[in-house]
């Protein structure tokens, strides 16, 4: 398998209202959860990354095998996936916002991270308590393009600290996001996030309708792939990796 990273995009719209595609672990856990909100953003979490996950492992997408592939929470809360109660070799990040979900598929070898965002305001005291000063000074000195600085810088800092496994338990000041391509309103454009511990994560971001996506690993990688591309069709093997082992 490529390292490259491949991503897949779902909409709310298109998860099957049926249960048969969700293992019988996750249609318990689906059962305790209370707030219909917190279930239909589970649903479409689940349903792209299984298709995700089966496209990269060349697995089909019918019941029965999406029913197969799980995502289990790692001990740092990170999604594992898991195909016929076996560690999957892939490596998956997965992020939801506005009944949009995005998961990120890559070597198992790689950590990953990614992050949707809307373009919305984000207020001053948000920047400063959030932001590394350098960050700071860039986003309130954007004039007009503020909101879009702030939600990107943001939105690479999730990304970043899902490939760390941390998430928001540590201190997002500890990353810093230099937006080395500014114009990734119709292509993957170059990012990169800088830990305080010396590692640099590379990046990539683009807007995705009316959201910001970023992407980024702990590895150079080019630009992501999306897994529907037409010429990525003759990439994913013919055969099934379930069936293979």
């Amino acid at each position: 398998m490529s390292p490259t990273v491949r991503w897949l995009a779902r909409g709310m719209g298109e998860v099957p209202p049926c249960a048969d595609w969700l293992s019988p672990a996750e249609s318990a856990r689906l059962a305790m959860l209370r707030f219909p909100k917190r279930r239909t953003e589970m649903r479409l979490g689940r349903w792209t990354a299984k298709h995700a996950v089966a496209a990269f492992l060349g697995l089909g997408d019918d019941p029965a095998t999406l029913a197969r592939i799980e995502l289990r929470p790692a001990p740092t809360g990170a999604p594992l996936p898991f195909v016929a109660d076996r560690p999957a070799p892939v490596s998956v990040s997965l992020t939801d916002r506005a009944d949009w979900a995005v998961c990120v598929v890559a070597h198992p070898s790689r950590a990953v991270g990614c992050d949707l965002e809307l373009v919305e305001p984000r207020t001053e005291v948000f920047i400063r308590d959030w932001f590394t000063p350098r960050e700071r000074d860039t986003v309130l000195g954007a004039g007009r393009d503020r909101d879009l600085l702030a939600n990107l810088v943001w939105s690479a800092k999730e990304s970043a600290l899902k490939v760390l496994q941390t998430g928001l338990r540590r201190d997002t000041r500890s990353v810093e996001i230099e937006i080395l391509d500014p114009d990734g309103q119709a292509r993957w454009a170059r990012l990169a996030a800088h830990t305080e511990e010396g590692a640099t994560f590379p990046g990539w971001w683009r807007r995705y309708h009316d959201f910001l996506l970023t992407v980024a690993a702990d590895g150079e990688h080019g630009p992501p792939v999306c897994l529907e591309e037409p010429h990525l069709a003759a990439a994913i093997p013919a055969h099934s990796w379930l069936s293979a082992r």
